[in-house]
């Protein structure tokens, strides 16, 4: 045992947080712990940790045991790190006893070549302990964290305050990891990280040596590493064997027998009840009213099951149907800043995307994910092409909700975009998304970003757009919240472009993976898992060559293997032909375009003739250009 909780309560102005808590903290478990956003996780972990007492109701309970053995490594976001350090420095000094004592048996070995062999006891003693706590493997250890982390060995020597907030969160992780307590807590330890880095911290912490606390609304990290679920729920917790994927089918077992025995024991209570009413005041069977008077007393009630919340009602719906290609993007470049201080994030953007088609967009954090967004909009300026086609209405989420406006209150944010709505039609949308009562007269700029992010959820479902284009629309959400926008996304005909570090999002609601590279962008067909399974096929396939092949023949530079004249040759013929039938497109697209113009013309639409023969070739073109698109998507998928 590492850890034990023994009836834990805690109240803030007098409501309950947590009631009666019971938890035991095992070697090597792994307990993912979960609940509703302000329900008491970050107030259990504090507990654990010690920085918070619990309240004590009787003089037993509030119990916190530890073994003497016991070590809690905690995450705290962007603490812990000593800001004037340099990354080597910081890491390093969590061997301080170990580098210690290398140094140490570095003096007595220049005394023992002095012929001073005084301390040479003290040596073989210190050199042993040495060794059996890994002091050989320091180095080896701090760069594969490092590495892992992101960080390779060029930024060993930079000062950490001149790091970004995301890049200290995962310093953090590092120097917690290179800890090793016996007992590890994260408290969302993907926030900030790519797929990357969070794929190899899951592979990392399998093999970890000491037991796992992982809070965390990542479902995935949670499926991979928990083999027990914590759900925090009205204050109570309660402990499910598995991981993520096995709580939810737990969870809905547990709650759908407990109504069952509910409403069997009401019956029963009914019944009771009723012979009670009808015979105890009667002489002869008073008696045996007033035995199931007691056993009504004595019975203990089963509580109703209850959600941990409402559900969200979201939908979003659109009148106007786009035609068939709904977004062209061709040879656009991605910058930030200006003058001297510009900088290219991506080249060379092309891809189009067809009504109903739901692309998720990925990248390396700082690549240009929300500035393609933002490009694609019109908002951002940009060389190359964007042309959206006609009846196209976008509804967008911003993760930074720059869209609301941050003195208003909700009512007043809804009211003045609807300002013939009375006061229960705008309760009513935002009860859809579960803002409620005296929230709703709560300021924009003083709410959190959960909540923000449902007051635009609640303007997007009026904006009835036909294409949604979202940033990272599940940031901020708990699970309950996040599943009930997977299922309105899902559910959408419609079009939707969206950016997301959202495993689960990715997998249940993109069929193309759109990923963003400073070379441009490759497109995959399905979501997520599909995305990683050609990842690995592809590493795999490189390995083997990469192992055969010569260091002077390989690219030092680029993370591809090697290819042959002939594959290069072959390549080339095909990005060839790529850019033809794009020039092709361009071409009937521009006779199509002018072709549109000539139809507003008095002259054109007045002859009905000369209209018809301008339709029938326009029909003509459509035609041409969806097979050169297929053409052009056979050449892309044959890459």
């Amino acid at each position: 045992m590492l850890l034990r909780l023994t009836d834990i309560n805690k109240f803030y102005n007098g409501s309950p947080v947590l009631q009666h808590v019971h938890l035991t903290i095992e070697d090597r478990d792994r307990i993912g712990l979960i609940g509703v956003n302000g329900c008491g996780k970050s107030t259990l972990l504090k507990i654990i940790t010690g920085s918070v007492l619990p309240d004590h109701i009787l003089e037993q309970d509030g119990e916190i045991a530890k073994s003497n053995q016991t070590s809690i490594g905690y995450l705290e976001q962007m603490g812990g790190l000593d800001k004037e350090n340099t990354v080597c420095e910081e890491m390093r000094s969590v061997f301080r006893p170990l580098l210690d004592a290398q140094q140490r048996l570095h003096t007595i070995e220049q005394d023992m070549q002095n012929g001073d062999l005084s301390a040479s006891e003290e040596y073989h003693q210190l050199s042993a302990w040495f060794e059996n706590n890994d002091g050989y493997q320091i180095d080896v250890k701090l760069k594969t964290v490092l590495n892992g982390m992101g960080f390779p060995e060029e930024t060993y020597h930079r000062i950490i305050s001149g790091f970004s907030g995301g890049e200290k969160t995962r310093l953090a992780i590092a120097k917690l990891l290179l800890e090793e307590p016996n007992l590890l807590i994260l408290d969302e330890p993907t926030n900030h990280l790519d797929f990357q880095t969070i794929m190899w911290l899951e592979d990392y912490l399998q093999t970890y040596k000491g037991a796992l606390l992982i809070v965390s609304h990542d479902r995935y990290f949670l499926d991979k590493l928990a083999t027990s679920i914590c759900e925090i729920e009205h204050g109570r917790l309660t402990r499910y064997k598995g991981n993520y994927t096995a709580f939810v089918a737990l969870k809905e077992a547990a709650v759908a027998r407990q109504q069952k025995e509910y409403e069997l024991q009401q019956k029963e209570i009914a019944k009771l009840e009723d012979y009670v009413a009808r015979n105890l005041t009667r002489a002869s069977t008073a008696k045996s009213a007033q035995s199931r008077v007691k056993q009504l007393e004595k019975m203990e009630r089963i509580e109703r099951p209850v959600s941990y919340t409402k559900q969200a009602r979201i939908a979003f719906t659109y009148a106007m149907e786009p035609p068939q290609e709904v977004l062209h993007v061709k040879d656009v470049d991605l910058t930030v800043g200006v003058g001297a201080q510009r900088k290219t994030l991506a080249e060379h953007i092309s891809f189009t995307v067809r009504r109903g088609e739901k692309w998720g967009i990925i990248g390396e954090n700082g690549i240009g994910k929300s500035t393609l967004l933002k490009v694609l909009q019109g908002l951002l300026p940009h060389g190359g092409s964007v042309r959206w086609a006609a009846n196209v209405k976008r509804a967008h989420f911003e993760q930074e909700s720059t869209n609301l406006h941050p003195n208003k209150t909700i009512m007043e944010e809804l009211h003045d975009r609807m300002p013939l709505w009375t006061d229960l039609e705008v309760r009513s949308l935002l009860g859809q998304v579960r803002i409620t009562g005296e929230n709703v007269y709560k300021q924009i700029g003083v709410i959190s970003g959960g909540e923000r992010a449902k007051v635009c959820f609640a303007v997007m479902m009026l904006e009835h757009g036909n294409v949604l284009i979202l940033d990272e629309p599940t940031n901020h959400l708990d699970i309950a919240m996040k599943e009930v926008i997977e299922a309105a996304l899902a559910d959408f005909p419609g079009t939707i472009l969206f950016v997301s570090h959202d495993r689960y999002l990715l997998n249940r609601v993109a069929d193309h993976i759109l990923e963003l590279s400073t070379d441009g962008v490759t497109c995959y067909q399905g979501g997520f898992d599909a995305w990683n399974a050609v990842k690995k096929e592809q590493a795999a396939a490189q390995q083997p060559a990469a192992q055969k092949e010569k260091p002077a023949t390989a690219s030092p530079s680029s993370g591809t293997g090697y290819k042959t004249k002939q594959q290069r040759a072959q390549e080339a013929k095909r990005r060839t032909a790529i850019r033809a039938i794009e020039q092709k497109m361009e071409r009937m697209q521009q006779e199509l375009d002018a072709l549109n113009a000539e139809l507003e013309q008095e002259s054109v639409y007045t002859n009905f003739q000369l209209m018809q023969e301008k339709c029938n070739r326009m029909d003509e073109i459509r035609v041409k250009l969806d097979a050169a698109l297929e053409e052009l998507i056979e050449l892309e998928d044959a890459e």
